[in-house]
């Protein structure tokens, strides 16, 4: 999706991406040259998906206030309640609030399974990670322009 997101963002007309190992149509496929070539912009519906996942997690990510973001980044680094409390200056109390906080505006309800944490630092990972640079070789699944 970062990827496609950067493609989207550049300036200009056409673009189209499309993931090679769901083109199984050749007329399909050849009709989606063609609109692209005419100006069109034609993305694969798994694509548009995964952009629409992100920016939820992104807005879900920036509702965080800035001492549940500090509390999450040192979850990511795998401290204890514990750790995190005694690097903050707070009570454990206070770190499971932020934590209960973080779960609830991530969306990440409990459940059997419980990779709350796990779920909640690849949020955070995904919207802090660097983003990719687009060009010829970082578009090997798709399309470029």
């Amino acid at each position: 999706e970062r990827y496609a997101a950067d493609l989207i963002a550049q300036p200009g007309g056409a673009i189209g991406y499309l993931l090679k190992d769901r083109v199984t149509d050749v007329a399909e496929f050849l009709e989606s040259i063609e609109r692209i070539r005419e100006g069109a912009t034609v993305l694969d519906p798994e694509v548009v998906a995964q952009l629409l996942t992100r920016r939820s997690r992104d807005e879900q990510v920036s509702r965080l206030t800035e001492r549940e973001r500090s509390v999450l980044a040192l979850i990511a680094e795998g401290k204890s309640n514990g750790a995190i409390s005694r690097i903050l200056f707070v009570s454990e109390g206070a770190v499971e609030k932020h934590i209960t906080s973080i779960f609830s505006k991530l969306g990440l309800e409990q459940d059997a399974t419980g990779n709350r944490r796990v779920l909640a630092v690849l949020a955070h990972i995904d919207a802090t990670a660097p983003q990719a640079p687009v060009g010829p070789t970082s578009h090997q699944n798709g399309m470029n322009r």
